[in-house]
């Protein structure tokens, strides 16, 4: 997944003859949109009187003139990162180190920032080179997560590599600049998520892993889970990432404060090195370098493939993404299966059992650590019971007849969980994580039969402003609401005008007006994102952007052949399809692997190990060049005529096939019809 910047604002290497790799481009998409390329003037309106109150009672509830995390995060500085821009060969940028120096420490929060995320930002550009404790290292705010480096017997043992391999290997340059330039040994990847592996080329050669000089390793399921995550909704995830991270938004204190969970994300080469030794139960203990490595497998926690570790001979707990310094995503806001918090409590109550009376320092892949064994173990104990407490209150007010909406507005942590900002909602919120598990165990539908088959937002608008007397008059009562204050209404109300005439900017106008101020105010970065990046969008229309191309070489041999053909099956337009028959089989000579597929029923089903009698035809073909051809390296007619490809019986069946597959258009709409 190379992320460099295209001249169209379409997928270019998703024009390939078999039309796949529209979400392998997407797959890490939803880190990486260009924000150069946005040159909009910005029209954002300063905090309304309603935000600024709003902003001052938080204030009041939360204990600012604690600064322990500031001392914290600074605390083992050793030395600043490179003051360059790293750029890629054709001059994008891949990290800008400057990008957020509006946020300087100890300055009040501006107005229309919400000063608790203020807060974080400033805790988050505390960057640099840190040393956790004897022999561990981190980098910090060189990408969207930190880069972990621990000395060993012979070498250094490297943890989660960043998102791109340019901003992994200044990482290590940086490293090598203030240690002795010891060789990696060993690479370790806590959890399946492309900012804890996309960097890994930038440390490491495969060549050497191949030849058994470094070892990878991972939780079982890593390899599946980090190519699958993204696929079969790529399109869609990628561009509702577009909001989450803000990549539309100008850095400023009326725009982009980062995404609370680190400061943005890097846009280089996103790299994948499959792991060469898996961790598939807690408990297993493995000697890197000399070093005594305990393990603890979390799937289903942040990531569906994630695990912890404890160095025993540091005494060192690194809790992956599952113990950070904010309230995670129970649910990701551009789109993901639902985590569950119940297990996720749990596996930090595991680790409080396996090290709790021996730890004396815990370190994550973002932010900073904590030392000391009462701190750590109130640190994981109070996110534990966080946790907890969401699955088991939601559950419990779903028990009494409360819904998903009602839920959400009422329920609060306890104040000792509540107001330690490691709890607070910068990255995932509480509203969104408790809707999140009532959908897991209850499902979409609330109960009420009203709700069970609502209007489509169009149809649906048209009847509501019909309804309220017109356009206008809506228009008029909603400024009124947003005089009070009242921008959640306003947005709500002020929708349903949108939705049924596009065409009415001063309706757009006013709710984006309503979203900007509820950005202002909202704690989480993705909130803040996605309410500026709709207001943005309301105002401007949506823009055809450069988008990069990310499908690279490393993500489309890891995808595996059941998950392509299920890749395939997707993109199939069903409708355009009915009424036909294919049947094709497929013979990868390499691999000695036989699939027969049949298209039938507006589907496409794939079976292994067999051949279909009555195929249409036989494609016989290599892995490697089925990989080329999604690439863009070779084209299905460049390898017929190679001889690479066989086709024995009627090839026009296979491009039949191939015409009724789907292409996605990245910049669809979202906050019009």
């Amino acid at each position: 997944m190379e992320l460099t910047q295209q001249s169209k604002a379409q997928y270019p290497a998703c024009k390939t003859t078999l039309k796949v790799t529209a979400a392998m481009c997407s797959l890490a998409l939803s880190l990486n949109l260009a924000t150069a390329a946005v040159a909009a003037t910005e029209q954002a309106k300063p905090a309304s009187a309603a935000t600024k109150q709003a902003n001052d009672a938080l204030l009041k509830e939360l204990p600012f003139t604690d600064k322990t995390s500031f001392e914290l995060a600074h605390k083992g500085f050793i030395a600043p990162l490179p003051s360059e821009v790293i750029k890629g060969p054709s001059g994008n940028v891949i990290w800008d180190p400057a990008k957020y120096n509006f946020i300087k420490e100890g300055e009040t929060a501006p107005d229309t920032t919400n000063p608790s995320l203020w807060r974080q930002s400033q805790l988050i550009n505390i960057s640099g080179l840190f040393e956790v404790t004897d022999g561990i290292y981190q980098v910090r705010n060189y990408d969207l997560s930190n880069m972990t480096i621990v000395e060993g017997k012979d070498g250094i043992t490297i943890f989660d590599p960043l998102i791109s391999s340019e901003t992994a290997k200044a990482a290590l340059d940086l490293y090598y600049q203030h240690r002795p330039k010891k060789p990696v040994v060993a690479v370790i990847y806590t959890h399946s998520h492309v900012d804890h592996y996309g960097g890994v080329r930038g440390v490491v050669n495969e060549d050497d892993v191949k030849a058994g000089k470094v070892k990878i390793y991972a939780p079982l399921g890593f390899l599946e889970h980090a190519v699958a995550e993204n696929v079969m909704a790529g399109t869609a995830m990628s561009r509702r990432a577009s909001y989450m991270y803000g990549n539309l938004l100008p850095p400023s204190p009326t725009g982009q404060l980062g995404a609370g969970l680190g400061s943005t994300t890097s846009a280089g080469t996103v790299t994948l090195i499959p792991p060469t030794d898996i961790i598939e139960k807690t408990g297993e203990t493995r000697v890197i370098d000399g070093l005594t490595y305990q393990f603890l497998y979390a799937p289903g926690s942040e990531a569906p493939a994630e695990m912890l570790y404890y160095i025993k001979e540091k005494k060192a707990l690194n809790t992956a993404e599952d113990s950070t310094h904010t309230l995670h995503n129970t649910y990701s806001l551009r789109g993901a299966k639902i985590r569950e918090p119940l297990p996720w409590s749990k596996y930090l109550n595991e680790a409080l059992k396996m090290w709790g009376d021996d730890v004396q320092v815990m370190y994550a892949m973002h932010h900073w650590p904590v030392w000391g064994n009462k701190e750590v173990r109130d640190q994981l104990s109070s996110q534990r019971d966080m946790y907890r407490y969401i699955n088991d209150e939601t559950l419990r007010l779903a028990n009494k007849g409360y819904t998903m909406v009602e839920i959400a507005e009422q329920i609060k942590l306890p104040k000792e969980i509540a107001t330690r900002f490691s709890n607070r909602g910068y990255y995932g919120s509480l509203n969104h994580n408790v809707k999140a598990t009532y959908v897991l165990h209850l499902g979409w539908f609330i109960g009420n039969p009203a709700t069970l088959n609502e209007l489509p937002p169009v149809e649906g608008g048209k009847h509501y402003v019909e309804m309220m007397g017109g356009e206008e008059a809506v228009l008029k009562k909603a400024k009124e609401y947003y005089d009070k204050g009242e921008f959640r209404w306003v947005a709500e109300v002020v929708n349903h005008v949108v939705f049924a005439n596009p065409d009415n900017q001063a309706a757009k106008n006013l709710q984006a007006d309503a979203l900007e101020q509820l950005g202002y105010q909202a704690e989480s970065g993705p909130w803040r994102n996605f309410y500026l990046t709709g207001a943005k969008e309301l105002r401007e229309g949506v823009k055809q952007l450069p988008t990069p191309n990310t499908a690279s070489p490393d993500t489309v041999r890891a995808m595996d052949l059941d998950l392509f053909f299920d890749f395939l099956a997707m993109r199939l337009e069903g409708p355009k399809a009915e009424g036909k028959r294919i049947v094709l089989n497929f013979d990868f000579t390499d691999l000695k692997k036989k699939y027969a597929l049949e298209m039938v029923n507006g589907v496409l089903n794939h079976t292994e190990d067999m051949q279909a009698k009555d195929a249409d035809a036989t494609v016989t073909l290599t892995r490697d060049t089925l990989n080329k051809i999604v690439l863009q390296e070779t084209s299905l007619k460049d390898a017929l005529d190679k001889g690479d490809i066989k086709i024995d019986g009627t090839q026009g069946k296979l491009e039949e096939l191939v015409s009724y597959l789907d292409n996605f258009e990245f910049w669809f709409n979202i906050v019009t019809p």
